[in-house]
């Protein structure tokens, strides 16, 4: 077809007189010198002087793999035999549904941003921050009364919901699912306080109603608390009054005239009917240490002022008394009154749970408000007390009593009354729940043995004689926001009654082990 160029004409026919071709390309003469053999020279490696010296085994490391063993193929053992082909790394574990956990960041306008990796949320990310902005617009209209107080709660409860949505939802279902949310949130009532059933997710609201029906459900009786009731050395040791005082009793109830020590600032000053306005300066918060630039720093929590500075507030001097004898001597104690033989005619309870508000008065510390709930928090018992006679108030301590001057001011029934009125809730076998209970049984001039406090059973991490406040407790245990004041509205002893309640309630469905069955 091609005429041949002649190109390989000094080359040898492979295949010699056996060629077949009827036009080879390669030459036939004979004259043509042999072929010339690739020789390549190898440079032998030289090894090395031992030294008797040396212990230590030498390893030949060729620079290169060696060719014998690209010609092998696949890799063998010391034996020659093939070893297979190298295994492969499994991954161990099921396939899990990544959930890409929003950071808790904002923009200058309060609305949560989420900060995650694109590839880790299955939903696309512009999808979910515009439902998290409609989410957060919603709780700011439902948390329109509570949030100058609480300002990033909208933003902090539309992050958790969002999340909480995403974490059961798939691709498809997610928007319907945060529309649904975004519709329960219209149905809830306006919020009032921070304590409100309405504040918090789906997943709180549900949690707090499970953990409330369990709580409403259990009804505590003397027998369920008899592991729990203080013994006297235990209540003796947390301050409590077991035995009767030396003395008559209540025949000195004001201090007025006497040189006593300022509980507030400590110092010395004398007890006077109208005392001196704005005369002593002091701090109404507690001290607490935290840490500023890696140092431990003590500061109030009134006015983060370091410990070492002068007062943020100005007002009266007050006392408290703590002795037996002192009290004893202002108001007279008493015992619980016993029984009644007739069981059926007997009004008292099996268990109560009481709580107490007190003011600053030339007696000293004294009672201006009792509150009283049965073992379902019912209440059963809520006044104010009158001051005996000649005992005058100084400071109705409305940041933490909440209780006014003009509130105070219908008060009917004397100290004594109250006690009287009491006989027919509490004798000698009730037991009585409360927070610091010393403090109010101290104030009511009550010797009781059945006691059940809450600051005693959940403990402080640093012992005795350290106590939890129950705001803590009860935010920790029961999911509730109380005396939500700030140091301006003042404490409600209905409130507190009730939060101790539940306080033991919960410690009995979950620390309390069930007696063992004879």
């Amino acid at each position: 077809m091609f005429s041949s160029l002649g190109l390989f004409q000094s080359l040898s026919c492979p295949q010699r007189n056996n060629c077949n071709r009827p036009s080879c390309i390669f030459s036939h003469n004979l004259d043509l010198p042999s072929h010339h053999s690739l020789d390549i020279p190898v440079q032998k490696v030289q090894p090395l002087p031992q030294t008797p010296s040396a212990n230590v085994v030498q390893r030949a490391v060729p620079s290169k793999r060696p060719f014998h063993n690209l010609a092998q193929g696949p890799s063998s053992n010391s034996n020659g035999a093939p070893s297979g082909p190298p295994t492969q790394r499994l991954r161990v574990g099921t396939a899990q549904k990544p959930v890409a956990v929003p950071a808790a960041s904002h923009t200058s306008t309060g609305v949560p941003i989420i900060r995650i990796n694109p590839a880790q949320s299955q939903v696309a990310l512009p999808v979910r921050q515009t439902l998290l902005k409609s989410l957060y617009e919603h709780f700011v209209v439902l948390y329109e009364t509570i949030l100058p107080s609480n300002p990033t709660l909208a933003s902090e409860h539309a992050l958790r919901q969002e999340e909480q949505v995403y974490s059961k939802s798939t691709k498809l279902t997610y928007r319907n699912a945060v529309i649904n949310s975004i519709a329960a949130l219209k149905r809830r009532p306006i919020p009032t306080s921070i304590s409100h059933p309405s504040v918090g997710t789906e997943e709180d609201l549900t949690a707090r109603a499970e953990s409330k029906k369990k709580l409403n459900d259990l009804q505590v009786t003397r027998l369920l608390l008899k592991p729990i009731v203080m013994s006297l050395e235990a209540m003796q040791t947390w301050g409590f009054i077991t035995e009767m005082p030396e003395g008559l009793g209540g025949d000195q109830p004001s201090a007025e005239g006497k040189i006593i020590q300022c509980e507030r600032c400590t110092q010395s000053y004398m007890v006077k009917n109208i005392p001196t306005a704005e005369e002593c300066q002091y701090h109404w918060g507690k001290l607490f240490t935290h840490k500023v630039n890696g140092e431990r720093m003590r500061c109030y929590s009134c006015c983060q002022k370091p410990a070492e500075e002068g007062g943020c507030t100005r007002g009266h001097h007050v006392f408290y008394e703590s002795k037996a004898e002192d009290l004893h001597s202002r108001h007279a104690f008493s015992f619980t009154r016993p029984s009644v033989a007739d069981t059926k005619t007997d009004t008292a309870l099996d268990v109560v749970a009481l709580d107490c508000e007190m003011i600053y008065t030339t007696g000293g510390m004294r009672v201006a408000r009792v509150s009283v709930v049965d073992g379902f928090g019912k209440q059963v018992f809520d006044e104010l007390v009158r001051m005996d006679d000649g005992v005058e108030v100084i400071d109705y301590n409305t940041r933490f009593s909440g209780i006014t001057q003009e509130e105070h001011a219908q008060a009917t029934l004397s100290l004594s009354s109250i006690r009287k009125s009491l006989d027919a809730f509490i004798n000698h076998h009730t037991i009585i729940i409360g927070h610091a209970l010393h403090n109010d049984l101290n104030t009511l001039r009550i010797i009781h043995h059945q006691c059940v406090d809450t600051a005693i059973i959940f403990p402080h991490r640093a012992g005795p004689p350290y106590r939890r406040s129950l705001r803590d407790l009860a935010k920790e245990h029961l999911g509730l926001t109380i005396q939500a004041g700030g140091g301006t509205s003042g404490h409600s002893s209905v409130e507190d009654s009730v939060a101790t309640l539940d306080l033991v309630r919960w410690y009995v469905l979950n620390k309390l082990k069930p007696a063992a069955k004879t």
